[in-house]
């Protein structure tokens, strides 16, 4: 945790203890006690363990409110089985101050934009893909940014502004746990570059919004760093180490979602400034891109909902790309496209869900597959089983170079 938090967190309990006394009433706490355990079914990880997660965990949530002001924490305690570690996180912790034409948001807070399920355009924000690739509830594939937010009502649309000083990246699955592909797996020496450290670099985003004829609209813009590293190597011809480095991000986007064709449409679109290639002549430097999706979801009987998703990813200076392409690097595609689809049942008085994700790669002829039954035990106790199933494509493709990573998974959760 670093100092911001620390300082936040400290004055967070202050602030709780001060709403306690003005007003008992006002504070809650909740939580719950939780196991993970996610197992391989095709092989051992590259350590030789055959779980890709066995983890005990704990959270406590404060909720604290003295009219005008809000203050959430929730703050997690775990222990890694097959690190034999604990650990803790702050997940969320932020106080928000309310007012009639604007409120404000500081602190730890986690920043949801657009419309897409699991297929981010303009939703830059850090996610934790190893926490989803290995069977964790799905509410741990968001992260939380250390920031401030804040919004603007002045009626005719609303805005959203959040500010960014600490970087954080995706978190991807560890290689030690996950089979992935590397194409300079030989080369140990690696270093990684952070792409600021002074506030005038700090990360911006701003989200205007508001109902068109019915249609939830949104406009967005982002200026920052990719989440996802780059390689550099220090010789492209024989290289000896690489440093790792968060490439520079202008994102612009725009997304709609309503009611249409007794069910709901979704619309989304950005294009991916790569302010640092914008010639695409930098082969270590993703090109610029532009990426859309087309989403349809709709209720077919009482309790089954399907949902279906069309995502797309347009190369910009394709040729430029190939012709400084090093040798032994694979190819990508101009234009990347991905489907996927959602089924969800409920059943006995919704206290059993029925579900099924899955990702298929259209352009790579990859796949990936999240069938899961969670049941409700009572009111405070619920158990999920669930797997997720990868394959197809090539070594390197997005999910085919999970192949050998598949595993099922065990949730429990008592709440309280």
């Amino acid at each position: 945790m670093n100092k911001y938090c620390m300082n936040f967190v400290f004055g967070s309990v202050l602030l709780i203890l001060t709403c306690s006394a003005a007003s008992a009433s006002d504070v809650s706490l909740h939580g719950f006690v939780q196991g993970n355990y996610a197992r391989d079914t095709v092989t051992d990880n590259p350590d030789g363990k055959d779980y890709k997660l066995s983890e005990e965990r704990a959270q406590l949530k404060l909720d604290a409110s003295a009219d005008p002001f809000h203050l959430l924490i929730k703050e997690d305690a775990f222990y890694d089985n097959l690190d034999t570690q604990s650990s803790t996180e702050l997940r969320e912790g932020y106080a928000d101050y309310t007012s009639e034409k604007w409120d404000a948001r500081v602190g730890r807070q986690i920043v949801t934009w657009g419309v897409g399920d699991l297929l981010f355009i303009n939703d830059v924000f850090p996610k934790d893909y190893a926490a989803f690739f290995s069977g964790r509830p799905l509410e741990y594939l968001k992260k939380g940014v250390d920031g401030a937010k804040i919004g603007l009502y002045p009626g005719f649309v609303s805005v959203e502004i959040i500010a960014i000083p600490y970087f954080l990246p995706n978190n991807y699955p560890d290689p030690q746990r996950f089979w992935l592909f590397d194409p300079m797996a030989g080369i140990t020496n690696r270093e990684t570059q952070n792409p600021y450290s002074d506030l005038h670099k700090a990360e911006t985003a701003l989200r205007i919004y508001r109902d068109v004829a019915g249609f939830d609209t949104s406009l967005y813009y982002y200026h920052g760093y990719s989440r996802q590293p780059s390689v550099m190597p220090d010789n492209l011809m024989t290289p000896t180490k690489l440093t790792l480095f968060y490439p520079e991000l202008s994102v612009y986007g725009a997304s709609l979602q309503g009611r249409a064709l007794d069910g709901v449409l979704s619309l989304e679109g950005g294009y991916y400034d790569s302010r640092k290639n914008r010639q695409g002549t930098n082969p270590m430097i993703p090109n610029s891109q532009t990426r859309y999706l087309i989403g349809y979801q709709r209720q077919l009987w009482e309790d089954f909902t399907a949902g279906v998703q069309y995502y797309g990813e347009y190369m910009q200076d394709y040729s430029a790309y190939v012709q400084n392409l090093p040798a032994g690097f694979p190819q990508e595609k101009r234009l990347h496209q991905l489907a996927s689809i959602r089924l969800t049942q409920f059943m006995i008085h919704q206290t059993l869900k029925l579900s099924f994700f899955a990702f298929y790669g259209l352009s790579d002829r990859d796949y990936m597959l999240n069938p899961e039954v969670k049941y409700n035990l009572t009111d405070a106790i619920w158990l999920a089983v669930g797997g997720n199933v990868f394959g197809g494509g090539k070594p390197w493709s997005q999910f085919g170079q999970l192949a050998k990573d598949e595993n099922v998974y065990t949730q429990v959760r008592y709440e309280f």
